[in-house]
């Protein structure tokens, strides 16, 4: 697994937008800002991670994204297009698919089954329309294998997936369906390094297919190892935009404790860009 970035010139989706964009987005729970004019841009072929303590906002901006949660001020945009989502249904059909921290499966169900919950394959015509079961085996060990996954027997139950293979699952599946956008809260199960790897070369193949993937996580040896980019959160605020150039990973760790190099760090770059100020 590979962390290199992709190559500028490679991306499939250089746009004149980024795919999501956040302007100055504020979500208030009574009079405490969850979220203080947070503004972010999420490009398309490129993973960004956003790290922050407890209590920083990581989930306050998944649930934005992923519409189950509308802010107070700011413009939310999707391909430079405002949107102000009233539903998680209507991110989905704006192509934002969300991984959850606590995703769960329907467990006596299988794998295939799972992948197509909802959306099942069907082959004749009415009133001989039949489920197509050898079509969907077949196209969930297609998916499976474009996010790293091969082996997996599609007819054995979800209930037997480890972490890293369900989130995996459904990275594959969001592909799949054309989502454009990727946003994973990180899953709250601990992972071997074997399943970590696993659940890295779905998010890759996430990136390399062009999407804007987003990754919520408090690892961040992890985040740069599969990021791009690295947007901290502290107290519901932009404390830091950073790429791979900007950062090693010891530089990223110390600014996860942090403190004052995380002052530092937003004293130093709101003087280089007074605009961070403004957010």
């Amino acid at each position: 697994m590979s962390g290199v970035p992709a190559s500028e010139d490679a991306t499939p989706t250089a746009a004149a937008h980024p795919v999501l964009e956040l302007r100055g987005i504020t979500v208030r729970h009574g009079n405490v800002p969850a979220l203080n004019r947070v503004s972010a841009a999420l490009p398309g072929g490129r993973i960004t991670c956003v790290l922050g303590e407890n209590g920083s906002g990581k989930s306050t901006l998944v649930s934005v994204l992923s519409g189950l949660q509308r802010y107070d001020e700011g413009e939310l945009r999707v391909d430079g297009v405002p949107v102000r989502f009233r539903s998680a249904r209507q991110a989905r059909d704006l192509g934002i698919a969300t991984v959850w921290q606590d995703l769960a499966v329907a467990p006596l169900l299988s794998v295939w089954r799972n992948f197509f919950l909802g959306v099942e394959p069907t082959r004749g015509v009415w009133p001989l329309r039949r489920l197509d079961i050898a079509g969907a085996r077949q196209t969930t060990v297609r998916a499976l294998a474009r996010v790293g996954i091969s082996g997996l027997d599609p007819d054995q139950p979800a209930s037997s997936l480890q972490a890293g293979e369900r989130q995996s699952l459904a990275v594959a599946r969001a592909l799949h369906f054309g989502a454009r956008a990727l946003v994973i809260d990180e899953p709250v199960t601990p992972m071997t390094v074997a399943r970590q790897t696993l659940f890295g070369q779905a998010v890759l193949a996430a990136r390399a297919q062009g999407l804007a993937v987003v990754v919520v996580t408090n690892n961040p040896r992890y985040a740069h190892l599969i990021g791009d980019r690295f947007l901290l959160l502290a107290h519901g605020q932009v404390a830091g935009s950073l790429t791979r150039d900007d950062v090693d990973a010891d530089d990223l760790t110390a600014l996860m404790a942090g403190g004052e190099q995380l002052t530092t760090l937003t004293d130093a770059l709101t003087e280089l860009h007074p605009e961070l100020g403004d957010r």
